[in-house]
């Protein structure tokens, strides 16, 4: 038998990506938000944050794909710093 919420945790701890919507970045690291709205994203109150990836959110306020890599890494650094306070 599949234990899905182990895979679920499990599934949470992995990096956020370009092709994740703003509601799954958000659902992951809420602290995402803070990034997002720096950067001029303020999608995550828009209605289609939960099918809005990040890379097409960026692309509709004119990001090019080398902002958008540096968003995502920025994201990152702050999920991977909850990560250490959270060991």
């Amino acid at each position: 038998m599949i234990d899905w919420c182990l895979i679920m945790e499990a599934d949470k701890n992995k990096l956020i990506k370009k092709g994740m919507t703003f509601s799954e970045v958000l659902e992951r690291c809420p602290e995402a938000a803070e990034v997002l709205i720096k950067h001029g994203l303020h999608c995550i109150g828009c209605h289609v944050a939960a099918v809005e990836t990040i890379e097409q959110g960026c692309m509709a306020h004119g990001m090019t794909p080398k902002q958008i890599d540096e968003i995502v890494e920025e994201i990152n650094s702050v999920v991977n710093k909850n990560k250490k306070k959270e060991e």
